[in-house]
């Protein structure tokens, strides 16, 4: 790990599937809790299941995929309480980094995104002590 330096607007960060391997937490359980309802119930017994088929049903290529992801790309998402000012600013922070495939976002891109929050917030909010469901920023190694 290099040497560590404090977060400014423009630090990408991203979810640091590393943290959750180092902490023992499943991420699995992680995703299905960022589920709608209706997905949520879908994955109520399976949600360990890691890759199924999945056939696009515009170009028709077969790609493995992640069902509880992709429930969430294809239906989650787009609902209006998926980000949404009702829910906590880390949640809609980690569900942000979920949709868009982990791309990394500084604190101002996330503020585009997440409107009702101004960047310095979600700054603070992000860079703190504790590690919120793996989001950190991102090192210079792994740009």
């Amino acid at each position: 790990m290099g040497k560590w330096i404090r977060p400014t607007l423009e630090t990408k960060f991203h979810i640091d599937f590393d943290w959750w391997r180092e902490k023992g937490l499943n991420f699995r359980l992680a995703l299905r809790d960022q589920l709608c309802d209706i997905c949520r119930e879908r994955y109520e017994e399976n949600w360990d299941v890691e890759e199924v088929d999945w056939v696009d049903p515009d170009t028709a290529i077969v790609t493995r995929t992640d069902p509880m992801m992709q429930c969430m790309l294809l239906h989650c998402k787009d609902r209006e309480d998926f980000i949404s000012p009702h829910v906590p600013l880390t949640t809609n922070v980690f569900r942000v980094f979920l949709v868009n495939g982990n791309k990394p976002l500084s604190p101002i891109e996330l503020g585009e995104i997440i409107k009702w929050r101004t960047p310095e917030t979600i700054l603070r909010v992000i860079k703190g002590p504790r590690v919120y469901l793996g989001i950190k920023p991102v090192q210079p190694d792994e740009q």
